[in-house]
């Protein structure tokens, strides 16, 4: 039986988050998400290259000369495969249960960019005790903290445990709740109108 990455297995059905709707941190095992992010990449690159040999081949059978200069056509079956990819990728790979972990790991260093994007804005307003930059700068280290622990990157961790010890004080001192797993659109957008 299959180990269930996620503490209540939010995504299965899976659902895609919309551009605009509120991202959370899920808790989970690094392990787990490991192994099945290793495994979707596996499955991902032998469908890439039974596609790309399969339609290289056929190519070559249909346009090209026996004996002859193949490579185009060879190209272009590993050009048709990579756009096969794309849109096998995006209409049903994207979907699927085995996906999940590659799909959560994309939205959540997705969500960080979003906020690295203004990070200049946020610790500005952080500076002047703003409540919605302390909650997406919470919320920033939170994520950045699972995806150190995830990727199993610990080059710059003891740097970010400090940080996130001081702003958690901060918070705390002003009485804003410390728990920011959900990372808020209308945040960005506030602290983008206020910085105008």
């Amino acid at each position: 039986m299959a180990r269930c990455l996620f503490a209540s297995d939010p995504f299965l059905p899976f659902q895609l988050r919309k551009p605009d709707a509120m991202f959370e941190i899920q808790p989970m095992n690094a392990d787990t998400y490991r192994q099945q992010t290793r495994r979707s990449t596996v499955i991902i690159a032998l469908i890439f290259l039974a596609l790309a040999m399969l339609l290289s081949s056929a190519a070559v059978a249909l346009f090209g000369t026996p004996g002859g200069d193949n490579l185009r056509f060879n190209v272009g079956g590993v050009f048709v495969a990579v756009l096969v990819m794309v849109a096998l990728m995006r209409k049903v790979f994207w979907r699927q249960a085995w996906m999940a972990p590659a799909v959560y790991s994309w939205q959540l260093k997705r969500s960080l960019m979003s906020i690295t994007n203004v990070m200049h804005h946020v610790t500005a307003a952080v500076e002047r005790g703003d409540p919605v930059a302390m909650k997406l700068l919470r919320f920033y280290h939170l994520g950045l903290n699972q995806m150190h622990q995830l990727d199993s990157n610990s080059s710059d961790h003891g740097q970010l445990i400090r940080e996130m010890d001081q702003h958690r004080e901060r918070m705390q001192a002003q009485g804003i709740e410390i728990e920011q797993t959900r990372l808020d659109p209308a945040w960005l957008e506030a602290l983008r109108q206020a910085s105008r």
